[in-house]
């Protein structure tokens, strides 16, 4: 472990903190303010769910092109663009300026930015040149994301007792401009020379030609694989955006639920380090068909039990599918294909997970809205679960 450590630590240290920054754009982090959003613009729970999927929409249809750039800019200049799009996006929250049209672009902004490129960039980075050691140096870059989610919650909460939300968004932007654009620039110091080496080990690879995403997308490994890629950023955004709905069903507090967050994000550390290993010592293809197993758990703690107990029980589950699911899903891409084409497949997956966390805040809210409950819900996904992990364990050997 210590030879990994020191074999890049500088590329290590960009994964883990441009994942820590991605945060910003990503549903937990967002709903944190939804009450205040919808107070200021004056919105309901619905309307405001249907700007967030709108601009959530146009994110992911616009980073299927957007971040395959990837695979032809100087990784500083990606970076630097898409994390400055970010820190603009937050300064915009801080902006008093009532217009459902200006919500959208700053949804779109974070979503776009932060969720989508940030993440994908931190992604296809540590799987493209890290080889062997591929798993944990994805796990290793996840691990920056869910430092996020254990500790800006708790950050948050303590800075709207102080001042008000539009200024957390003020101080969010000024960290992304003053502490990790030029820690980014430090970090990836080198990175010309690094590239060139990476692009000499696969020069007498047969199959490093750059694949277009028409070629990627008629591949058959594709659409058996997607469904399973996908379906924890669809349940899980649904459930995490009517997290308020589900903690009043159950009796749960808000208090709760912001403690909760601390096990939710050990739990993630825990399967990004079980994860990461895994992957490296055996196939990924044949070990990914269990990646959705601690959500399935999650989802029958939500079902059967009410306790307070049981909501910490939940929430570890649902980390540890967080943090198992990240190196798996990561790594799992770019053995199905080329690393030459990396940047443009992890585009297209992006792409893919964002309009899935799209479209379960509105599904699930019509479920809601019809007089269902969590039952329904959990049915759904657990059915969602099943067809994902059963086409995989069907063609896993293909």
């Amino acid at each position: 472990m210590r030879d990994f450590f020191i074999l890049d630590p500088k590329l290590l240290f960009y994964g883990f903190t441009i994942m820590f920054f991605a945060n910003f754009g990503q549903t937990f982090f967002i709903s944190l303010f939804n009450t205040e959003i919808r107070t200021f613009f004056n919105l309901t729970a619905g309307e405001f769910g249907l700007i967030y999927a709108l601009g959530t929409l146009t994110s992911s249809l616009i980073l299927v092109g957007f971040a395959k750039l990837i695979d032809h800019m100087d990784l500083r200049i990606y970076s630097f663009m898409i994390s400055l799009g970010l820190a603009i996006a937050c300064l915009s929250m801080y902006v008093e300026y009532e217009s459902i049209i200006f919500l959208y672009f700053i949804i779109f902004g974070l979503r776009f930015f932060g969720q989508g490129s940030m993440s994908h960039a931190g992604v296809t980075t540590m799987a493209r040149y890290f080889d062997v050691n591929r798993g944990k140096a994805l796990s290793f870059a996840s691990f920056g994301g869910q430092v996020g989610v254990m500790f800006l919650p708790i950050i948050v909460i303590k800075l709207l007792d102080i001042m008000d939300w539009r200024h957390v968004w003020l101080v969010a932007s000024l960290t992304i401009l003053v502490f990790f654009i030029p820690l980014l620039f430090l970090s990836l110091r080198k990175q010309s020379g690094r590239h060139a080496r990476f692009k000499e080990s696969i020069v007498q690879t047969t199959s490093s030609k750059k694949l277009t995403t028409r070629e990627i997308v008629v591949h058959k490994n594709f659409y058996i694989y997607i469904p399973l890629s996908i379906a924890a950023p669809f349940i899980g955004t649904g459930l995490m955006f009517h997290q308020i709905f589900i903690i009043t069903e159950k009796g749960w507090t808000v208090d709760m639920l912001a403690n909760g967050y601390i096990l939710l994000g050990i739990f993630s550390i825990i399967g990004l380090f079980i994860g990461g290993p895994v992957i490296d010592k055996f196939n990924t293809k044949k070990t990914v068909i269990f990646s959705l197993l601690p959500l399935s758990l999650a989802i029958l703690v939500l079902i059967f039990f009410d306790s307070y107990l049981s909501m910490f029980i939940y929430l570890s589950l649902f980390g540890l599918n967080m943090g198992i699911g990240a190196p798996f899903i990561g790594s799992l891409w770019a053995e199905l294909y080329n690393l030459e084409s990396l940047g443009s497949v992890k585009a297209l997956l992006s792409a893919c997970s964002v309009f899935a966390s799209a479209l379960s805040p509105l599904a699930f809210g019509y479920v809601i809205d019809l007089g269902f409950g969590i039952l329904t819900i959990a049915m759904i996904s657990f059915i969602i679960i099943f067809i994902s992990t059963l086409l995989s364990i069907i063609y896993k050997n293909s």
